[in-house]
């Protein structure tokens, strides 16, 4: 017999009254609610306690194991007689308690003598509500909207409103008024209504926005971001760049991702004939690996064992990841063995850098945070030696592969390829997720093979005879996907070969597009970029990024993260701005608390995420 009288939950298909589960802070369950949904499979309760006369509660579902909306919850209760205007909310709901957890993570918001931090407002200083493990979102917006390419694109006070037959589903309406929340500075303000609580000081913080659409928006079909559960910010990042890049730029506005991105070329020489091979891949963000250097075990108060780690630079990553290394690859020209020397540095620079510090090890094969500091400084710094000198005088070129029916063969990313099939995957298989993938990374590459496993194809033999080369094969294209594709900036020619490429798949062309920068696509009637036909400016695409040097770069912003897990604990945003009668300083965006932060050094050594501006002198 279960003698709790708090956390139940009462079954919507027969009524039956459990307890929930155990919850944050406390709150006590013996999951007999959930008993009752694997026993009967009646899989929707609502929490009795969480009810208001406004006609919210949290209902659930045991078989999705997911919050869910009842629309009709009040019909549903009243069978069950309960008068839902007489109902008097008693409990935490889910979202709250979610919230309260991680406030636990707790960043400092008092100085070294304990005064509060000084809250900030204004234009610009608005913050977001936690809408519950929504701190993800809220502290990417945070940085990207800080930026001058998305303030640009997106803040037009003066311009009408977008047209959208359904403005919830439009993100180009969502954003335009997320960048009006944020940055008019209308809703920045102090609310003395704020309710202190164990883990919030009472201090008159702002109410800050609550980006519930948009949350929805950027969430729809995707496995993770539609749900509750906490989020990587990086992952988040990279899917929200991806959306905001498919939607249509009229002229003369343009892509904010495209202040992002910039070209790689990775060079490759054979140990033995010395001859070199160049290839480049477009991206809009690097990820940089950190020396794992432990210090002796020291012995802390508690009495155990904690493992300190040797800090390091952000030179240092850089020059492990722009380093030289061996491959053991074949060599297609002597067939040697001795492998290749592998080196990637910049081709062109971007506006804006973001860099993702991989803090993580493999422990009993699940990714572990380590907290090693990587001191990066407010100073100016330059990337001019990161860049590439490009194929050089004296250099002998590997030669193109040539298949049986003389078109080009692909070529697989060697040492991508290389680590596929040190996984056991199948040679066939592997060229395949390479080729569709864009040829990059090995693990784009793994998550496509993952994904298309049950392909009645996925073991034939990867055919390039139709279909990619120049006029050789329309199939898939129609003007209309060329147009909108054209509409994000895609010229004719690329836009054609993509959709060649991907079987007249939009979405897919334009990853395709992204993933091959070099390409100069399909001028159809045996034209090309060399032909003497006549080419548009439309029809011109330019690479990513800048070749102008001095490359010079400051940091503009951090996202940080507390936690054991990148999918648990909290996050917040530092962003450098000119804070009212105070010039330039950091500011802390924790959730819907704005303020004047303190001791940023420190976290700038642990930060997640670093968002790196080009001065303009260097554009």
């Amino acid at each position: 017999m279960c003698d709790l009288r708090e956390n139940l939950w009462l079954c919507l298909l027969c009524g039956n009254l459990g307890c929930g589960r155990a919850q944050f802070g406390g709150v006590g369950g013996n999951s007999h609610g959930l008993k009752h949904a694997e026993d009967t499979t009646h899989a929707v309760a609502v929490k009795l306690g969480s009810i208001t006369p406004e006609g919210t509660a949290d209902v659930y579902c045991y078989h999705c194991n997911e919050e869910r909306v009842d629309t009709d919850l009040a019909a549903h209760l009243a069978h069950w007689g309960i008068n839902i205007a007489d109902r008097e909310k008693t409990e935490k709901s889910l979202t709250e308690l979610q919230i309260e957890q991680n406030l636990r993570w707790e960043f400092s918001m008092t100085t070294e003598n304990g005064k509060e931090l000084k809250p900030v407002f204004g234009g610009g200083f608005t913050g977001l509500k936690n809408l519950g493990n929504s701190c993800y979102l809220a502290s990417v917006l945070q940085c990207l909207f800080s930026l001058p390419a998305f303030h640009d694109r997106y803040f037009l006070p003066h311009a009408p409103s977008p047209p959208a037959e359904y403005p919830a589903e439009d993100l180009e309406v969502q954003l335009r008024k997320l960048a009006d929340g944020l940055i008019s500075g209308r809703y920045s303000y102090s609310d003395n209504d704020v309710v202190a609580s164990e883990y919030s000081p009472e201090i008159p913080h702002q109410k800050g926005l609550a980006p519930a659409m948009l949350k929805h928006l950027v969430g729809r079909g995707h496995e993770e971001f539609s749900t509750m559960r906490q989020q990587d910010a990086f992952e988040l990042l990279l899917h929200l760049l991806k959306l905001i890049t498919r939607c249509p730029h009229p002229a003369p506005l343009h892509d904010p991702v495209q202040s992002f991105r910039f070209v790689m070329e990775q060079r490759l020489q054979c140990a033995s004939c010395k001859k070199v091979r160049y290839r480049t891949d477009e991206q809009d963000n690097i990820s940089i690996p950190v020396p794992v250097r432990r210090l002796p075990r020291a012995e802390v108060e508690d009495g155990e064992n904690k493992v300190e780690y040797e800090a390091v630079t952000l030179k240092e990553c850089l020059d492990i990841f722009t380093g030289s290394e061996t491959v053991e690859l074949t060599c297609p020209s002597c067939n040697s063995k001795a492998g290749f020397a592998k080196r990637t540095l910049f081709k062109t620079f971007p506006a804006t850098l973001v860099v993702n510090v991989r803090r993580f090890e493999l422990v009993n094969w699940v990714p572990t945070k380590l907290d090693i500091a990587v001191a990066v400084g407010d100073e100016p710094f330059d990337l001019d030696t990161y860049m590439s000198k490009g194929v050089q005088s004296g250099e002998e070129l590997l030669p193109d592969d040539i298949n049986a029916s003389g078109h080009h063969a692909f070529n697989a990313n060697e040492v991508a390829l290389a680590q596929l099939e040190g996984m056991g995957f199948p040679r066939v298989r592997c060229e395949k997720a390479l080729h569709a993938t864009g040829n990059g990374d090995a693990d784009a590459a793994m998550n496509w093979l993952f994904a298309h496993m049950e392909d009645p194809d996925i073991d034939t033999p990867l055919d390039l005879g139709s279909g990619s080369g120049s006029g050789s094969s329309n199939i898939g294209v129609s003007q209309d996907g060329i147009d909108t594709l054209g509409a994000m900036g895609i010229g004719a020619p690329q836009a054609r070969k993509a959709l060649q490429e991907t079987g007249g798949d939009v979405n897919r062309a334009l990853d395709w597009v992204f993933s091959h920068p070099d390409d100069q696509g399909d001028f159809g009637d045996g034209g090309g970029p060399d032909s003497g036909a006549p080419e548009s400016g439309s029809e011109s695409k330019d690479i990513a990024g800048s070749r102008e040097v001095p490359a010079t770069y400051c940091l503009s912003s951090i996202v940080c993260h507390k936690g054991a897990s990148i999918h648990a604990g909290h996050y917040v945003a530092f962003i450098r701005k000119d804070v009212p009668e105070g010039g330039r300083s950091w500011v802390l965006f924790n959730d819907e608390k704005v303020v004047k932060a303190v001791d940023v050094d420190e976290m700038k050594k642990f930060a997640y995420l670093y968002f790196f501006q080009r001065s303009s002198a260097g554009r």
